[in-house]
Order: C-alpha cells, then structure tokens, then sequence
C-alpha cells in the first residue's frame, strides 16, 4: 500500500479532553498503520510540553501550538511564536475586560491568578466541567503569570463567562488572529484559543508534506473541534470524530465513532490504514 501521512488531534480524538494516556485501541491501531509504512503525526493545539507525555509511543513528528512549532523526525521544520508586543497587546486587552488567560511558550504554560479558583466554583451540572477540572489537575500544570521570563509565547488560551467580553478584544485584535471559540454548556462559559494568523494545523500539514515529498492526497486528519477545521479541509481525506462539532461533522469526508468508543481505531480499521483487530 502507498505510504500514507496521518494526522491526529489529541483532545477529543486521541484521548477524552485533557486525558494523557491513548486507549489501547488506539495505540494498536497506530503501530499497526505504521508497520505498514505509514506515517503517524500529533496535530495538536497543545505546546510540546504538554505533549511530552505522547513523545515516547514513537510518533514520527510533530504539529503543535496548533500550528507555530512543526516538527518532523526530531528536526524543526517552522517556529512562529508572537512577537513581544503582539503579547502585550493581547494580554492588555483581555485582562482589560475580564477575560482569564493562559499563554503557552514551547515547553511551558503561565496562567493568570485565580484561574483554577474559577473552574471549582461550585456549578458544574455535566460532565463537561468534571473533565476541565481534571485537566486543570492533570494536565494544566501551569506556573503562575508573575513567573513568566520573557521566553516566546505562541498561543493564548482565553477563559470569560460572557461572550461579549471578547467584543473589545476582538476589535483589536482580530487583524493579526483567529478567535477559535467554544462555549462550555454547563456554564456558558466561554474558552478558545487565540491562533496566530500566519499558521494553523493545516499549515503544518503542508509542511511535513513537502518536507518528505508527499502529495497531499495521501493524507489523512483527525479532529473533532474548531482548530482541526483548516487540517480537515487541506488533507486529502478528513475524519471528524462522533463528539465533533456537528459543523466540523457536516464538512468531513467520513465520521468515525465517538472517542469514548474507540473511534480512532474503528476508523483506522474501516479505511484500511491498519490491521482488522475485530
């Protein structure tokens, strides 16, 4: 079978939101793609810090910050962190109106004071909420902003329970990044990711692709949320995931089971990227 490129989402794909270990499943159906020939990529909006729990099931690179920092067998194919005043920018217009951050540099998160005192508020009423606060257990294991030394940021993660806190934000910054919004149901709270326009999964997708010579149309994504969308649509075949958007969903060229099905697995069984296990 011709060499195949596959690109994998981790929250809501490869795992549950903010878990760190795949499902077996998952894991089987990989090392069985890859005994193939094929090639396995993370494509996350994760820095590589919060990636270095994957690093050792031997992917064979990188898309990370959703985009700004792209490896490829160990070597570093682009690197686009936000300039210094793009940074303070943001942070002053978000914290001008209210809206919790967190920026991610490549190795390391800084979060502003009181972010986790605001997701133990007592109100969660599904399971959303108990899976963002085991993230923030588990996985944010942010320093606090006042520690922050000046390393390059590539992403800011904004929290605020209104969506018209990010009006003013959005009128000053938008020119130069994407709001990549979700809205939490149980609270309606609002959380997304400010992507720096000059890149996104996609981006890195045509990368890696030209780095190793290989044509888009041999390229496979899987995602379910708002920052897969570009990755989804520049591949040659997308698969949105049971739990996506259900925009994400309607665009897809297939949809696979839930991620608490194993749907990484079933999918890669279906389209013959792995071993039938079943």
């Amino acid at each position: 079978m011709k060499e195949k490129l596959i690109f994998l989402d981790i929250d809501g794909t490869l795992t549950i939101g903010g878990g760190t270990t795949p499902p077996d499943s998952a894991l089987r159906a990989i090392r069985s793609a890859q005994s193939r020939g094929h090639r396995v990529f993370l494509s996350s909006g994760r820095n590589m810090g919060l990636l270095r729990s994957f690093l050792p099931y031997g992917f064979d690179g990188v898309i990370s910050c959703a985009g700004g920092y792209v490896e490829c067998g160990g070597q570093v194919l682009f690197d686009c962190p936000m300039t210094p005043g793009q940074l303070e920018t943001a942070l002053d217009v978000f914290h001008d109106n209210g809206v919790f951050c967190t920026i991610e540099a490549r190795d390391q998160n800084f979060g502003d004071t009181g972010l986790e005192d605001y997701f133990r508020q007592p109100r969660e009423k599904d399971e959303e909420i108990r899976q963002w606060r085991t993230a923030l257990a588990q996985r944010l294991g942010i320093a606090p902003m006042t520690a922050y030394d000046g390393q390059p940021i590539y992403k800011i993660v904004y929290m605020c329970s209104q969506s018209q806190q990010l009006d003013a934000p959005r009128q000053v910054l938008e020119g130069d990044f994407q709001f990549c919004s979700q809205t939490l149901a149980a609270t309606g709270c609002v959380n997304g990711e400010l992507i720096n326009r000059k890149f996104h999964k996609g981006t890195g997708v045509e990368l890696v692709c030209r780095h190793l010579g290989v044509g888009l149309e041999d390229t496979y994504a899987f995602g379910d949320s708002r920052n897969d969308w570009e990755m989804l649509q520049t591949v040659g075949f997308g698969v949105a995931m049971g739990n996506a958007a259900p925009a994400l969903k309607a665009k897809a060229d297939y949809v696979c089971p839930p991620v608490t099905e194993d749907g990484l697995a079933q999918a890669f069984q279906a389209l013959g990227l792995s071993e039938n296990f079943g």
